[in-house]
């Protein structure tokens, strides 16, 4: 499993902000195999999580037409600045147990 964290600056919100982040959320998650996508911002920060399949689920989704704009509309209107990390999950357990 892949997980990729999101970590943006915000520098502005405005309402086509919320509509294309709920467009894309579904996106990812209906068509391109995400298979959770957690955020929450505090102040001026944002940090996204999305767990993904496969590497090469993660590369259709970033090179999908939709989130190349999304990405170009947050550069220039959205975030001051921001980092993507793409990991390897190397272990994952919860509680309760799914056995329970």
């Amino acid at each position: 499993m892949i997980v990729v964290i999101f970590r943006a600056k915000i520098r502005a919100v405005d309402p086509e902000y919320s509509q294309v982040a709920a467009r894309l959320r579904s996106l990812a998650l209906d068509e391109f195999g995400c298979l959770a996508f957690h955020s929450a911002s505090e102040g001026d920060t944002e940090i996204a999580l999305s767990y993904w399949p496969s590497p090469e689920s993660v590369a259709a989704w970033r090179n999908h037409p939709e989130h190349l704009l999304a990405q170009q509309a947050g550069q220039e209107r959205w975030y001051e600045s921001y980092s993507v990390e793409v990991a390897t999950v190397a272990r994952h357990y919860s509680f309760p147990s799914p056995r329970s």
